[in-house]
């Protein structure tokens, strides 16, 4: 049995560590704080028993659990990461542990009023009587991937005590700056030396990942030319309302809050405007390849088509790729994920498999050679004041990870 009790310390002593990235810094870790976490894990991994335990210039962790079986058996990894979103401050992260949730409103902060309702929420109904940790309202929780590293961590644990459950070699890895697109950038993947692995980096229990968004950031710059208003007829170009025929060029329709499943989008995130000059900030999402390259040009086309109307040019694109969808390495080695499904049955876990409506550091390290579907760590609302993770998905995560260690050698 996984110790509750001391799973939860683990997870509430990592939480409280601020480790929030920023996507406008040029360094890796881009915040100096996300060191406080990488070296405390550091330690950590040693002080369980773990071997080839690293921390390289940029804190990118690694580790080993040495195989106890005589036979071949493929090298497995499990991966984490340890910075948290800059959508919503990491600092101060107060953790409360609700023992045997009623399925009731939580009051999360009475003066701010502050509520995590199953009106709002309706996921928690599936926890009810459960063991829930929350935030007090005025931070995010950083289940989203503390709770993968506390699972990751307490399974290697686990497996040291209990010899007796035959694995193979085993890497684990740790990284900082996923949630800024950047966690696989400088993971060197032969070090890691696995034949495939998986991230503990999903959501609610069960879910088992393999196909994610093709993603991409585009930066739109929209020119105006500034003239007193006073004397602006004939000469002031107002770029903020050229920018608003940009906005209302693309699909209304085809957004976030408007689509699901497998259906692609548009996402405005960001808008710096002033009458000389605006900038729009967008994220562009497929899971088709074919459509995703549809949505980039989509956005050359129409940028030309308001510079034909201006007879010049007022609007500039800059598109990057980000990612792309790792179902094209991981369908040729689909045991993986095979593995993952049983380790589930046989531990009464319902697999939902399903698309990643985002990325994870497996996107990108699927192309770098190391395929690497997602699992499920068991937070919910993640990036946001209604953060909360179940302990009892954390526990089953736990014995996932335990689970598909032992099928792997079983099998080979």
């Amino acid at each position: 049995m996984i110790d509750k009790q001391h799973l939860i310390n683990r997870f509430t002593s990592y939480v409280v560590i601020d480790t929030e990235s920023d996507p406008e810094s040029e360094t890796t870790p881009s915040t100096k704080k996300q060191w406080d976490l990488a070296n405390k894990l550091v330690e950590e991994l040693k002080a369980i028993g773990l071997t080839d335990v690293s921390i390289d210039d940029k804190a990118y962790i690694m580790a080993t659990l040495p195989s106890n079986v005589d036979h071949e058996v493929p090298t497995i990894g499990f991966i984490s990461h340890f910075d948290t979103s800059p959508d919503f401050t990491g600092a101060n992260v107060k953790p409360r542990v609700i023992e045997n949730y009623n399925g009731k409103d939580i009051v999360l902060n009475a003066t701010d009023d502050i509520v995590l309702s199953p009106d709002d929420f309706d996921d928690l109904l599936l926890y009810k009587g459960q063991t829930l940790i929350v935030t007090d309202g005025t931070t995010l929780l950083g289940a989203d991937d503390k709770a993968g590293i506390t699972e990751i961590v307490s399974a290697m644990e686990y497996l040291i005590k209990h010899p007796e459950i035959k694995h193979g070699k085993i890497r684990i890895g740790f990284t900082p700056d996923e949630e800024i697109g950047r966690g696989a950038h400088h993971f060197d993947v032969e070090k890691f030396g696995a034949d495939w692995a998986y991230t503990m980096d999903g959501s609610q229990v069960g879910e088992l990942e393999y196909e994610n968004f093709n993603a991409a950031g585009a930066k739109v710059k929209v020119k105006g030319k500034i003239v007193h208003p006073g004397y602006a007829k004939g000469k002031m170009v107002n770029s903020m309302y050229i920018a608003t025929e940009f906005i209302n060029g693309l699909p209304r329709l085809e957004t976030p809050e408007h689509t699901e499943d497998y259906q692609g989008f548009f996402h405005l995130y960001g808008i710096d405007g002033s009458v000389d000059e605006t900038i729009l900030q967008y994220i562009i999402r497929d899971h088709d390849k074919q459509h995703f390259e549809a949505r980039k040009e989509a956005f050359y086309k129409l940028a030309n088509y308001i510079n034909s109307e201006y007879e010049r040019e007022v609007i500039s694109v800059e598109i990057k790729d980000q990612y792309f969808n790792m179902k094209e390495k991981v369908e040729p080695v689909m045991h993986i994920v095979d593995i993952a499904e049983q380790a589930m049955e046989e531990l009464g876990i319902e697999p939902l498999i399903k698309p990643i409506r985002g990325g994870t550091d497996g996107s990108q390290l699927s192309y770098m050679g190391l395929p690497c579907p997602n699992i499920f760590a068991g937070g919910h609302n993640f990036h946001g004041r209604y953060e909360y993770v179940p302990v009892e998905s954390m526990i089953k995560a736990t014995q996932v990870i335990c689970k598909i260690a032992e099928l792997t050698a079983s099998k080979n």
